[in-house]
């Protein structure tokens, strides 16, 4: 295995872990962790190395910051999505979004299935499309992730997923 791949591995695993104990994800590790993707785009590739590294960290944090606007992810998450976003590219980003979004959707089914709130679920969505429908897209403020009583899902996880998914199809 090359740097690149051990280092999003251990990304993903350092996370997962860390987004599983605390819900939360730390500066340190998310922005460390995309300054180092700069620098190591930078050493292999030079400016266009760097620039490539850039386009994925915009590309990733692009694609995601309109469901952290909503309140449905967290900062940490959307940082997380950069930064491996950094390591990965921008075409890689674009396929890490879309993997992210398939494991999300369905570690949330699994969480909404296993926890017995699929009624309650189908209601929220309900709330936010009238919500939505009648004030313009925005953060329906008892759906938000500060204020829902709903089940959350350490999305670190199927982040991780998309990354490594995405890796994979390089």
């Amino acid at each position: 295995m090359d740097f690149q791949t051990v280092a999003i591995f251990a990304l993903a695993v350092a996370a997962s872990i860390y987004d599983l104990r605390t819900r939360r994800l730390p500066n340190a590790l998310t922005f460390g962790a995309a300054l180092v993707g700069f620098a190591y785009q930078f050493a292999i590739g030079g400016a266009s190395g760097f620039a490539f590294s850039v386009a994925g960290w915009l590309i990733a944090v692009a694609l995601f910051f309109p469901f952290f606007a909503l309140r449905g992810l967290g900062a940490g998450d959307v940082k997380l999505l950069g930064a491996f976003g950094a390591w990965l590219g921008p075409v890689a980003a674009l396929y890490m979004a879309f993997y992210t979004g398939v494991a999300g959707g369905v570690m949330a089914l699994m969480v909404v299935l296993a926890r017995g709130r699929v009624a309650q679920t189908f209601s929220n969505l309900g709330a936010m499309l009238m919500f939505w429908s009648a004030v313009g897209v925005q953060p329906v403020p008892s759906v938000t992730l500060e204020s829902s009583t709903s089940p959350r899902l350490a999305y670190a996880l199927p982040i991780a997923v998309g990354a490594v998914v995405a890796l994979w199809r390089l």
